[in-house]
């Protein structure tokens, strides 16, 4: 009917379409209006009209109204319940309020009312079923923009999502605020755009909270408009700042810099050809006018000899020549024969003094290698007892953070003041799109995952919540409700985030249709579907993989997921603790057998996250993969104990295939009749026919299988007594260092052993007993005689005596090679201690037991193993077979004149020695080299700037892992971040100016205050990471004390010292401020300070937060505040990121929460911390770059000092530095490329790096520096002696780096690439592989031609020189000079 039907226009503008209360719909309810068509009536009496004018104003002050005054004592209700939402913005409050008076008491009501549709009520009368309500878009609109941004500071939320059911338009507003609802509106308000000729609009001006009226003015945080802006700071740009076009400055700038040398070089080195062929040409014109004979001149052959260091430059008489030709046949040691001529050799006095204790020390321990023994292993033994004290540390927070860390601080302090973050158990169900027995796929697409909700799925997962939450643990029998974290006290109800809240954790009221009409009703207006705990709970909290592609609301019902959690409180104290873990661990194995039988019961799966789940996970011991670690350190050792000795000089002798061949020949022999019968005839005894086949001798004498093993039990040893001291010493362990530190000592220690037994098997052919033609059983006349006591440098090979005994050259090889291992251990072992110095734990802790390791097995070697060495020797000459030195076996006849082969040189020595360094220190090749290396620098900077931080917890995982699926549901379903606060400390809020440091609601709020800084940063969630309004406890506590609400803070009448309890009655109490003058206000005049402050606040923090009073506190803000005596300790302001995807946005949250602390700190004065479950964990991340440079930096300049000590030249140490350091910044550049980010463990392995390096190259360093004979740099024929020392050093040690480093490592790489763990692949296979192939390639090619081309003078080793003469006298017919002319090579 309409409201102003039969009435003409002058009457239509006061006239009523409804009056008074017709009854409710059913029994219960709220009333129902009549319908009135009839002119508005005056109120009852003055208690209904100072009634009315305080609900709606002073233009209610006079005249009739259509209301009664039961209709405005329901009006007052409503008003209750809404106001605590929406009274800090006087706009909105004022706008609700005269929309609702209108609607109900306005003289006009006719005009703009039309009823539709009446029903009959409970008690028979009619009354209003559907109504009309024209409203203008003015009023409508501007309600709406009053209220939109009006913030819930308990719920982090907004009041349009309690009282506007989230709307985003005033369409929606309004449509909700009319539909007919238990908790809403009793009948259906329609709100039509048009209204019909016979009505108008309600359409007066709405209050905007922009407006300096008081009674509209709203504060920042409720009205945008009003907000002062904050001081503009520049975009975060974690990218390079300067660009050329799509790569960085500095890359551009390497680029270029690279492409002008390589232009430049290749420029230069045609020109040079050029010049050279021209000067070439001119030289044959000149040399056919002279006499023949100077052509033949010797001087014009010295440009290509070994021994031209000892020749002349420039005019020269013909007896130089002479001695130039002699020498030239005589190789190395021409410079010996040549006093007169050659340059005088340095003596280095640090080199001496060590070569002499190492002499001394070798031939202690070979003399005496049991009493060695006893004494190395009782102190080891002790050492080891420190086992007793044996802690792996699993702690991620002891783990990765320093004890002393910021943020470790901060979250003790948090855990201390307001109890320790709660424990969440969590759980994603989906449908099951793939068959069961599919194989597991890691990557989810959302797009391609079916719809999980329907009836059935529904039903059965609420009887899954019905048995999770009458779970029982064991032994104890603690159940949720025993556990479970309840916001209302021990009484309340715990807060379980699910679906199954919305339906009242129960089906049965509910068909296959109704259902989705209750979800999306939920999901629109959480408000109506309250669950237990009394907290709205979002879509977003319990649904995930909401289709965003469709605009209507349904959609709700396409949901991918239902998200379900279970919070459990947490404790300091360990008893309380205890009873949470033990029903999270009954929790676990429900829900890991529920994994099982879902799919199959259900059709779903569920991936599931438990309070203990990732620290169990973690600590599981298949964790590391164990058989396939286990399987790689197996296949290193049994490399190293078959190659050990495969480098040794031997003659000439059948191989194991060739004696097999040859004895199955002459197997038939044996049963032919012999038609030799003189014993006069000399018989071949290879052809005798044997019956079993006689293997060659090095095959069961030479091996040296068993001091392999020997070195191999010394790196378990150092590593053994390594844990034991620093667990003696309390360092605990980390899977790390279990993982790591065996693969770091083998690759040092390893290649310490391979060079001692290679520089042992060159002793054994200078001075064993097949030396000379003196018998093995003849003494030297000199046994003792050490060669370091004479400084004369003019020493003739006849003053060393050719055989020296089995101690003496053990003595000899660990005197040559000692220094040698003592400056690469010593390096390592500085260059991991400084990394003590960086506080992360886990890398400290790795850096101590690395140190302590390779320390430890360099003394091992150098004194255990030397023992073995001269043991082993002496079981060699005694023909006993290895591993069974009981057995001997037989002598055959030696022939001492049979050469040795190829100069008692391994295979890959005499490849090195014939074709790889004379080809790597060809001119041309080593300017290829250098500029290769360049790009490989350049390329890796540049690929340097694309590292990422961070390291994903499913890569620590084991990969059969339940919490893989969960970490994978988690980064595409979770719709919301996790929650931030803002601790405030060290600040006194009970005066003035402390409270307006933290208020955001009231006018003398200092403008940039922690809850309006919050909120402002709120604004600019791309940089600020803050998505959800802040929970402000002191605004709500200040508006709990306004009088208007009259259902919070309330005192007895007769004592208003005493507070009232719920239940008093409302005649014996009144509002807490009630008549105080000044009055409550929005200017903070009056509000309380002092003692009366604590007062209140202390009853705040015990009020019941329901739905009398949602402002009051003890649900809301219970753990918000620590107090004692004095006042406020500490106080937290509560909100959350933005749902975090990856680990640079957790990383970068971080980042942005300190910053706004910082900030807030320095506008305000008071002390802000921020603080999020995860930042303890990413903290690293704040200063892991600044950590990476330190530590590299500190072992770099580790490296230079002590290598330029020992080597005494700090041009050679510099450039092993270099290239070191040029070996790290290759591992860098390949990280980016191969998905390696910068955390704690590739951080480690950045360490191990730079010893690896150092292994790789401080042997060719030192053989380089010791084959000298002391030339300046800037000699004339300075460069050609330099070629021939690294010629020298490459041959020397190159075969024992590459097989003790390079081909160890490689196949344990090569076995660890069979893992299935993607940490192991990561961190371990890939960086090793390419740390290995770097440092190979570095030491091998690159710091050879460099140091050929700037190393420092070496220095003369007098024993070298003698062995190196001797050696090339006796076998000149192998011995050509490396850098020769065609024509010399052949004259020899």
């Amino acid at each position: 009917m309409s409201g102003g039907e039969g009435d003409g226009d002058g009457a239509a503008v006061e006239q009523c379409a409804m009056r008074g209360s017709c009854g409710t719909k059913g029994w219960f309810g709220k009333q129902l209006p009549c319908p009135y068509n009839g002119p508005p009536v005056q109120p009852e009496d003055d208690k209904a009209r100072d009634l009315l004018v305080s609900l709606c104003g002073a233009d209610f002050a006079e005249g009739p109204t259509c209301c009664t005054s039961e209709q405005v004592e329901s009006l007052r209700d409503g008003f209750t319940q809404v106001e605590p939402l929406i009274s800090s913005c006087p706009a909105c409050r004022n706008n609700f309020r005269s929309f609702f008076c209108s609607f109900t008491c306005s003289p006009q009501q006719g005009t703009f009312l039309n009823i539709t549709e009446t029903q009959k009520s409970s008690s028979g009368e009619t009354a209003v079923k559907d109504v009309d309500f024209f409203v203008g878009e003015q009023f409508a609109s501007g309600f709406f923009d009053s209220c939109k941004n009006v913030q819930v500071g308990a719920t982090n939320g907004y009041a349009m999502d309690l009282i506007g059911g989230g709307a985003k338009t005033y369409s929606e507003f309004l449509k909700f605020l009319g539909d007919e609802k238990d908790m809403g509106s009793p009948f259906q308000i329609n709100y039509p755009s048009t209204p019909p000729l016979d009505f108008t609009v309600l359409d007066p001006t709405p209050r905007n909270c922009a407006d300096n009226d008081l009674e509209s003015r709203c504060t920042c945080i409720d009205c945008p408009t009003v907000c002062t802006a904050l001081p503009y700071e520049p975009p975060q740009i974690n990218g390079p700042t300067c660009q050329v076009g799509v790569i960085s400055c500095l890359s551009f700038m390497l680029i270029l810099a690279y492409s002008l040398s390589a232009v430049a070089f290749v420029f230069g080195y045609v020109l040079q050809a050029t010049i050279r062929k021209r000067r070439e040409k001119r030289y044959e014109r000149m040399a056919l006018s002279v006499d023949t004979a100077s052509v033949l001149s010797p001087m014009l052959h010295t440009r290509g000899l070994v021994g031209a260091v000892s020749l002349p430059q420039g005019d020269a008489n013909d007896s130089l020549g002479a001695q130039s030709t002699d020498s030239r046949r005589l190789g190395r040691g021409a410079s010996l024969l040549d006093p007169i001529e050659a340059s005088q050799p340095r003596q280095y006095r640090l080199n001496t003094i060590l070569r002499r204790v190492f002499y001394r020390l070798g031939l202690a321990t070979a003399s005496s290698p049991f009493l060695t023994f006893s004494l190395v292993f009782m102190v080891l033994g002790l050492l080891n007892l420190g086992w007793k004290s044996f802690d792996i540390e699993t702690d991620p927070v002891r783990l990765w953070v320093a004890p002393d860390s910021e943020t470790k601080l901060q979250k003790e302090y948090f855990d201390e003041h307001f109890g320790p973050f709660y424990r969440p158990q969590q759980i994603f169900v989906t449908a099951l799109s793939d068959p069961i027995d599919s194989s597991t796929d890691t990557s989810i697409r959302v797009s391609s995952q079916d719809p999980v909700l329907s009836y059935d799925r529904l039903q059965y997962w609420m009887d899954v919540e019905s048995d999770i939450r009458a779970l029982r643990s064991s032994p104890n029998g603690y159940s949720l409700t025993d556990v479970c974290f309840k916001p209302a006290g021990p009484e309340g109800a715990c807060v379980i985030q699910s679906i199954g809240a919305w339906f009242g954790n129960d089906l049965s009221d509910y068909d296959e249709e109704s259902w989705k009409v209750r979800l999306v009703q939920c999901a629109n207006s959480p408000v109506d579907c309250l669950p237990d705990f009394q907290q709205p709970l979002g879509p977003q909290n319990v649904l995930g993989g909401v289709p965003e592609d469709n605009s209507e609301r349904t959609s709700y019902l396409d949901a991918k997921a239902l998200v379900v959690t279970y919070v459990v409180s947490n404790s300091l104290d360990e008893v309380e603790l205890a009873k949470a873990i033990e029903w999270e661990q009954t929790l676990r194995a429900y829900l890991v057998d529920l994994s099982e039988r879902i799919p199959f019961e259900a059709g779903m799966n569920i991936a599931f996250s438990t309070g203990v789940s990732l620290e169990e996970e973690i600590s599981r011991s298949t964790n590391t993969d164990v058989r396939i670690v286990v399987l790689s350190y197996l296949a290193m050792f049994f490399y190293v104990s078959l190659t050990l000795g495969n480098g040794s000089a031997a003659r000439e002798e059948e191989g194991v295939i060739a004696s097999l061949c040859l004895w199955a020949r002459n197997f038939p022999k044996l049963f032919q009749r012999s038609s030799i019968t003189s014993s006069s005839i000399s018989v071949d005894s290879r052809t005798t026919p044997h019956i079993l086949p006689r293997l060659p001798r090095h095959l069961f004498v030479g091996s040296k299988f068993t001091l392999g093993l020997v070195g191999i039990g010394l790196v378990i040893l150092s590593v053994s007594s390594s844990v034991g001291f620093f667990s003696l010493v309390d360092v605990k362990t980390t899977l790390i260092i279990a993982e790591v530190i065996p693969f770091l000592v083998l690759a040092v220690g390893v290649d310490n052993v391979f060079i001692l037994v290679h520089e042992l098997d060159r002793q054994n052919l200078l001075h064993g007993p097949n030396a000379s033609a003196v018998a093995p059983g003849v003494r030297s006349p000199t046994p003792r005689r050490s060669p370091f006591e004479s400084h004369d440098d003019s020493v003739d090979t006849a003053s060393v005596p050719l055989y020296l005994t089995a101690e003496e050259r053990v003595a000899r090889t660990l005197a040559k090679m000692g220094p040698s291992i003592l400056l690469s251990s010593v390096t390592e072992t500085v260059a991991f201690g400084l990394g003590a110095l960086v506080p992360m734990p886990a890398v400290r802790n790795f850096a101590l037991y690395a140190a302590g390791s390779v320390l430890l097995n360099a003394l091992l070697q150098v004194t255990v193993f030397v023992s073995a060495l001269a043991i082993d020797l002496k079981r060699v000459e005694a023909s006993r077979v290895d591993c069974f030195p009981c057995i001997r076996w037989p002598s055959r006849i030696a022939l001492l004149d049979a050469p040795m082969n190829a100069s008692g040189l391994g295979r890959m020595a005499r490849f090195i020695r014939r074709h790889y360094a004379p080809f790597l220190l060809q001119p041309a090749v080593k300017g290829a080299v250098i500029l290769t290396f360049a790009g490989f620098f350049v390329l890796s900077v540049i690929s340097m700037q694309h590292i990422q931080l961070g390291l994903d917890q499913r890569l620590a995982l084991p990969s059969d892992s339940y919490l893989n699926a969960y970490f994978d549901h988690l980064d595409v379903y979770l719709d919301v971040g996790p929650p931030v606060y803002f601790v405030s400390h060290d600040l006194d809020v009970t005066k003035r100016p402390g409270q307006q440091e933290l208020c955001g609601r009231f006018t003398t709020c200092d403008d940039f205050s922690v809850a309006n800084v919050l909120e402002a940063e709120r604004k600019r969630v791309e940089s600020s990471f803050i998505s959800q309004p802040t929970a402000s406890w002191i605004d709500d506590f200040l508006k709990w004390l306004d009088p208007a609400m009259d259902s919070c803070c309330r005192v007895r009448k007769k004592n208003p010292s005493v507070f009232c309890a719920s239940r008093d009655s409302e005649r014996l109490c009144q509002p807490c401020l009630f008549n105080e003058d000044p009055a409550w206000n929005i200017t903070m005049v009056g509000l309380p300070e002092g003692e009366e402050f604590m007062r209140y606040l202390k009853q705040w923090l015990i009020s019941p937060t329901d739905e009398t009073c949602p402002l009051a506190g003890k649900a809301s803000f219970g753990t918000a505040l620590s107090l004692d005596e004095t006042g406020v300790v500490a106080s937290h302001f509560r909100t959350s990121h933005k749902p975090l995807r990856s680990q640079e946005d957790f990383i970068n949250s971080m980042a942005a929460a300190r910053h706004i602390a910082a900030k807030i700190s320095e506008l305000t004065g008071s002390q802000v911390f921020p603080y999020s479950l995860h930042y303890v964990f990413f903290e690293q991340y704040a200063h892991i770059v600044a950590i990476t440079q330190e530590i590299l930096g500190l072992g770099l300049a580790a490296v230079l000092v002590v290598i330029a000590l020992l080597l005494g030249s700090w041009r050679t140490g510099t450039i092993v530095t270099g290239v070191v350091a040029l070996t790290v910044v290759n591992v860098m550049g390949v990280m980016a490329v191969w998905d390696i980010s910068l955390n704690a463990i590739s951080l480690v392995n950045l360490v191990i790096s730079i010893g690896i390096a150092v292994e790789f190259c401080a042997h060719v360093a030192r053989a380089f520096m010791s084959a000298g004979s002391g030339l300046p740099v800037d000699h004339p024929t300075g460069q050609k002696e330099r070629d021939e020392r690294m010629w020298t050093a490459l041959v020397d040690v190159g075969p024992s780096v590459l097989s003790g480093i390079t081909f160890t490592k490689l196949i344990g790489m090569s076995v660890l690439a069979l893992t299935r763990s993607k940490l192991l692949e990561t961190y371990y296979f890939r960086m090793w592989l390419t740390l290995i192939v770097s440092g190979a390639l570095h030491g091998l090619v690159l710091l050879p031609v460099v140091l050929s081309l700037a190393g420092g003078p070496g220095f003369a080793q007098q024993e070298a020189d003698e062995e190196w003469m001797s050696n090339a006298i006796r076998n000149d017919f192998d011995y050509a000079p490396f850098l020769a002319d065609d024509d010399s090579i052949s004259s020899d």
